[in-house]
C-alpha cells in the first residue's frame, strides 16, 4: 500500500531498476521450470511484505494470517500430495527493497506469491512476477494500477481505492452530513491514489474540499498541518495514509485543543497499532475499510478469529484474513490446475468463481479485480474498533452488528 518515502523521483527510480531486475527474471524462470517445481519436496508460495521498519506489525499480522491458511491446507494432506511451505521476504514497504524481495522469492522457486501491504512496493513486485510468470495474488495493495496494466498475473481478495473512495464520499454526506471536508494525504502510491478519488468522489456529491494536501511520513509531528487545517472549521478531516501518521496527526489535533468535528481515516489505518499509539487521541475517530475480521459473520471466518487468537495470542489485524484468502485461492488454483507450473496456476486463477473464502465469495474479473468488494467503516471507542455504519443490499445505511 504504500512506500517508507515519499519522495516521487525515488519510486520512479525504483520502478525504472524493478523493471530492469524483471528482464533478469525472465531467464531465472526458465531456471525455474515445471521439472524443477515438481521435484521440490513442498509447494513453495511467497509472501512479500514489510517485516521490519515503522510498519512491521501490519506484515506480521499479514504473515500470520499466512500461515494460518497453510498449516490449515496441511493438515488436509497437503496440495497435489505435497506441503505448502511460505518463503517470506521483507520488502520493508519501500520500492528498492521490494524488487529485490520479489527477485529473491523468484530465485528461491516459489510457484506462485500471495502477499503485499503497499501499493508502492507492490508494483516493483509485480513486474519482477510478471517477468517470471509468476501470479501475484495481493490482500491489501488497493490502487488500481496494480491490475490495470494489462498483466494477466496480478489479482486480489480486496477491494480498489477507486471503490472505497466514493463508499468514504457516501459516508461523509449521507451520514454526517458534511458539507466541507479536508483531505490529507502522504504522497505515497496508495495514499494519493485514496485521496485523489475521494476528493472526485467528494466533488461529485457537492461537498466542498477545503484542503487537499500532503504530509511527509516519518515526522516526529504535525502541529503545522494540524493548525493549519482546524483553522478551515472542516466538517470532517480525512486522512488516507498509514496508522503511524494518523496517530500522531490525531495526537496533535487533540493535545493542541483544536476542534475537530470528525476525524477520518482510510484502510490503512485500521490496524490496532494505531489506537496504542495514539494513546486516546483516537476516541470515536471513523475509518472506512474493507470488512475487518471480527466483523465478518460467515462460519469460516468466526473460525479464524479463533485460531489467530489461539495461535499469536492476540486478535487479527485487518488485513490478516484477505491474506488467508489468498493463500487459500492460490492453492486451490493450483489443485485445479494439477499443476504447479506458473502458467497453468495464473490460467486457474482466471476461473476461479465463488471460491468460498473467509471474507466471502471470491471470483476474480477480468483484470483479476475480486468483484463485488464490499467496505464498511468502523469507529474508535476505548481500545477497540466498533462497527459504525455499512450498506446493505439495498443501498441503505445500518450499523452492523
Amino acid at each position: 500500500m504504500m512506500v517508507r518515502h515519499s519522495d516521487a523521483s525515488r519510486v520512479v527510480d525504483g520502478l525504472r531498476r524493478a523493471a530492469l531486475a524483471g528482464m533478469g527474471a525472465v531467464a531465472l524462470s526458465v531456471a525455474a521450470s515445471p521439472d524443477a517445481a515438481l521435484a521440490q519436496e513442498t509447494i513453495r508460495i511467497g509472501v512479500p511484505v514489510p517485516l521490519s521498519g515503522g510498519y512491521s506489525s501490519a506484515g506480521k499480522d499479514i504473515l500470520n494470517g499466512a500461515q494460518l491458511a497453510a498449516d490449515e491446507i496441511n493438515s488436509q494432506g497437503g496440495v497435489l500430495g505435497k506441503k505448502i511451505e511460505l518463503v517470506q521476504a521483507d520488502d520493508e514497504c519501500d520500492a528498492d527493497k521490494a524488487a529485490q524481495a520479489a527477485q529473491m522469492l523468484v530465485d528461491k522457486g516459489v510457484v506462485a506469491v500471495a502477499g503485499g501491504y503497499c501499493s508502492s512496493a507492490a508494483l516493483p513486485e509485480l513486474r519482477i512476477f510478471h517477468g517470471a510468470g509468476l501470479a501475484y495474488v495481493m490482500d491489501a495493495s488497493t490502487n488500481p494500477e496494480l491490475t490495470e496494466k494489462g498483466w494477466d498475473n496480478a489479482f486480489r481478495t480486496i477491494g480498489r481505492d477507486d471503490e472505497q473512495g466514493p463508499f468514504a464520499a457516501k459516508l461523509m454526506k449521507e451520514v454526517l452530513h458534511a458539507k466541507t471536508v479536508a483531505v490529507i494525504n502522504d504522497n505515497t502510491t496508495y495514499s494519493k491514489g485514496l485521496a485523489d478519488n475521494a476528493v472526485n468522489a467528494l466533488k461529485q456529491q457537492g461537498i466542498e474540499v477545503v484542503y487537499n494536501d500532503a504530509v511527509t511520513p516519518g515526522q516526529i509531528d504535525y502541529g503545522d498541518v494540524a493548525k493549519q487545517v482546524a483553522a478551515l472549521k472542516p466538517d470532517v478531516i480525512y486522512y488516507t495514509g498509514y496508522y503511524p501518521e494518523a496517530a500522531l496527526l490525531a495526537k496533535d489535533f487533540r493535545q493542541l485543543k483544536l476542534p475537530v468535528k470528525h476525524l477520518m481515516g482510510g484502510d490503512g489505518t485500521t490496524e490496532p497499532t494505531l489506537i496504542k499509539a495514539a494513546d486516546g487521541a483516537a476516541k470515536d475517530m471513523i475509518c472506512t475499510t474493507a470488512p475487518l475480521p471480527q466483523f465478518l459473520m460467515n462460519e469460516k471466518a468466526r473460525r479464524f478469529v479463533v485460531r489467530y487468537k489461539k495461535a499469536y495470542g492476540v486478535g487479527p489485524g485487518p488485513y490478516s484474513i484477505y491474506e488467508y484468502d489468498a493463500v487459500a485461492v492460490t492453492a486451490k488454483a493450483i489443485a485445479d490446475a494439477r499443476s504447479t507450473t506458473a502458467a497453468d496456476i495464473v490460467a486457474a486463477l482466471h476461473k476461479i468463481s465463488g471460491f468460498k473464502g473467509a471474507t466471502g465469495d471470491i471470483t476474480f474479473n477480468e483484470k483479476g479485480d475480486r468483484t463485488k468488494a464490499v467496505y464498511m467503516a468502523v469507529i474508535v471507542k476505548g481500545d477497540k474498533f466498533k462497527a459504525f455504519r455499512q450498506l446493505d443490499a439495498s443501498g441503505r445505511w445500518v450499523q452492523p452488528k
